[in-house]
């Protein structure tokens, strides 16, 4: 295996909730309210560092067929999210190349986590059907 180059992100980060590398900027967020993951909230970013990608794979989704491939952190490989390759619907081309990461799998800037209540309603935007 390989060295571990690790990029550090200045400002208000989110990390892994496990090994706590940074993953992304706040200020990278495109959206913070579309967005559910089978676990809850989940946020939208223009940029995402420290993970390695799956295999592409075609999810239906609740908005459509996407090509998407699971991210991984690359400290603790703790699976945090998934990167649009593609979108069949036109109306979702605006998702290709970013990445979603799971509130439930990352500690927020202050180093908050997001707790799912066993009560939350899980449907949305992108949870898979």
């Amino acid at each position: 295996m390989g060295r571990l180059f690790v990029v550090n992100l200045e400002g208000k980060v989110y990390s892994c909730k496990h090994c706590k590398i940074n993953l992304a900027l706040v200020d990278d967020i495109v959206s913070k309210v579309s967005f559910q993951s089978r676990h809850g909230k989940a946020y939208l970013f223009s940029k995402v560092v420290n993970v390695s990608a799956g295999e592409k794979e075609d999810r239906m989704m609740m908005t459509g067929l996407h090509t998407v491939v699971d991210i991984f952190c690359i400290g603790c490989g703790s699976i945090v999210g998934w990167k649009y390759e593609f979108a069949h619907e036109k109306g979702q081309k605006y998702k290709e190349g970013k990445s979603v990461l799971e509130r439930f799998k990352v500690s927020g800037p202050d180093g908050s986590h997001y707790w799912v209540s066993h009560e939350t309603h899980v449907g949305g935007s992108d949870a898979d059907v």
